[in-house]
Order: C-alpha cells, then structure tokens, then sequence
C-alpha cells in the first residue's frame, strides 16, 4: 500500500528484457534504501514492484535496486519504454505511522494515458491526458488519480480524458516536469470511485434489465 505522495525520483542505470521478463536496475539516493529488504515492495511510476536485489554502501550518496518487471505488467504500464538515464518516480510502502498525505494508492496500475497537451505559465503546468474510454468513467472532476505514482487531483473533463494542474513542488519532486506531448503515464483510479461506479452499474443491470 502507497499514499502516493514521490518520495524521489530515481535514475534508470540499466533494462534489460530476457524471456518476457525486464531486468530494471535503479540508481537512487542511499537516504531512500535504509533498513530495505529483499523481497519489498517499492513503487515505481506508481507500479507496486518487488526488490529482486539491491546494493547499498554507507559511505556512498547513492544505491542501486533491482526489480523484475514481468509480462503483464509491461502491457499495462509505461515501465517497458524505460531507457537509460531515463526518471522515475519512487515510493517505499507505507509502514506503521506515515503520514497518509495523498491517498490510499495499491501500486496496480490499471492503463495508461497520452500526454495530449502542456500548458506552462510562470505559476503552474497543465497537462492534458487522452484516456482510455473503459477507463473514463472512474474519473470524476475534483476527485483523486494516480498519475505515475503521484496522487493528484482531477482537473476539467474533456470527451476523451482531463487536465492536471501541477504546482512547481510537483514538478521539481517527480518526473512529471519532464514529460512531453506524446509521452504516457501510468494511471491507477481511485479504488473508492471504481467501487462505487462498478455496485451502481452491477445494481442497474440486474434490477432494470
């Protein structure tokens, strides 16, 4: 389980695909990989991933972890497009008394949607996503959304997705102030609006059917 508030970003150092399965080595600052074990669960773009290995030295400023991104994963994520000296977002799991600062995020991707349009000014970003049509019906105005990890609030609905508004601290803390038009982002919806919207049309079926 995440909040969805970036912790870091991380660095892509290698990917490697071998039989389905992608080898993803990260380098990320020491600070974010104490007390880690193999076996945890870290999310990556908002994708809940587990620690195949990691190096760690104390006197260094900076680690390594490796994760293994299978199949599936690659088909509904944006982690196979990963390239060396590529970014990342990174959230260690939420222990026992984290601030739940975002929202409750499960690291399970369900799509990805195109960067359509960005709009920058000197006070905030706006960027335009074209979303899956399965997918729109989870996205309410105002409500919450995962993008890439990062839980942020929903802007104007168009017919085929909505807008962010992204403040500079967003930005500077993820790799959202990276992206460019074309680029896709990792979305996970928000679990209590899937719930919700899903018992309603379940209800509709059987009752008015």
């Amino acid at each position: 389980m995440f909040t969805g508030i970036i912790q870091t970003k991380a660095s892509v150092i290698s990917t490697n695909l071998n039989g389905g399965v992608l080898r993803l080595v990260l380098s990320v600052g020491t600070e974010y990989l104490q007390h880690l074990n193999l076996g945890a669960s870290i999310a990556i773009n908002g994708c809940c991933l587990t620690v195949v290995s990691y190096e760690l030295n104390p006197q260094d400023v900076v680690g390594q972890v490796t994760f293994d991104v299978i199949e599936e994963t690659l088909k509904l994520t944006n982690l196979g497009e990963l390239k060396r000296g590529m970014f990342v977002n990174l959230e260690r799991s939420v222990t026992f008394g984290t601030e739940l600062g975002g929202h409750i995020v499960s690291g399970h991707i369900h799509c990805t949607a195109e960067i359509e349009d960005i709009v920058v000014n000197e006070s905030n970003c706006k960027i335009l996503l074209d979303l899956p049509k399965a997918w729109l019906k989870y996205i309410v105005y105002k409500g919450f959304v995962c993008i890439n990890g990062a839980s942020l609030t929903v802007g104007e609905m168009t017919d085929t997705g909505f807008w962010l508004h992204l403040i500079p601290e967003t930005l500077s803390i993820t790799n959202l102030g990276l992206a460019k038009i074309g680029d896709k982002l990792n979305i996970e919806v928000d679990q209590q609006t899937y719930t919700i919207v899903n018992t309603v049309e379940n209800y509709m079926q059987k009752h008015l059917n």
